[in-house]
């Protein structure tokens, strides 16, 4: 099954997903609406409620994560199997680091919201750079965990260029095409403004 935005939210809440991480999954789901209207207005075949979905719970274990020290992303597979959302645990999955790339196949959901979430800094888009600099500020304990930090963001430069191969704007524009985004919670939709 794949959640509804209201689905999200009451998980989100269900699991006492902190309002920090909250924040920070609507405005990936936000970056992943762009990039995904975009793809699917150039022909792609992707499914914008995956990538909702995904982009709205891709931290649904971060909360959890927070306060046993276990992978987030482990947890967040648990609780997509605990609720049949089998539809998007591949998202969920490999929202930090993507088991297999082709560059040359079409774009999908789980490609979205991996390049979505790296261009989202607490709840600020911001460059690859920018986030790259966080993430190892962050999380680089040591020079392995550096080194494997640069060489997920030099995958993620090669996703920015397949999915913007096809996108009638350039990443630049990402920040300025965001606040064009309503996100209503309470009718459970997002699009642009009008």
């Amino acid at each position: 099954m794949v959640p509804s935005i209201k689905d999200c939210l009451r998980l989100m809440k269900r699991y006492s997903m902190l309002e920090n991480i909250q924040r920070h999954s609507i405005v990936v789901a936000k970056v992943a609406f762009v990039i995904g209207s975009g793809l699917v207005e150039s022909g792609e075949k992707i499914s914008m409620d995956k990538v909702i979905a995904g982009a709205l719970l891709h931290d649904i274990g971060k909360t959890e994560s927070l306060k046993t020290k276990r992978d987030h992303v482990e947890i967040g597979v648990g609780i997509c199997k605990e609720n049949g959302l089998d539809e998007i645990i591949e998202i969920i999955s490999e929202h930090v680091i993507l088991k297999s790339f082709d560059p040359l196949s079409s774009c999908s959901e789980k490609e979205v919201v991996y390049y979505s979430d790296k261009r989202v800094n607490h709840d600020r888009v911001v460059t690859l750079k920018e986030r790259l600099i966080y993430i190892i500020d962050r999380y680089g304990k040591g020079k392995e965990e550096i080194e494997a930090i640069k060489e997920n963001f030099r995958l993620c430069e090669k996703v920015e260029k397949k999915l913007f191969r096809k996108l009638p704007f350039n990443p630049d524009d990402l920040e300025r095409l965001v606040k064009r985004v309503d996100f209503d919670p309470d009718k459970g939709l997002i699009g642009w403004k009008k």
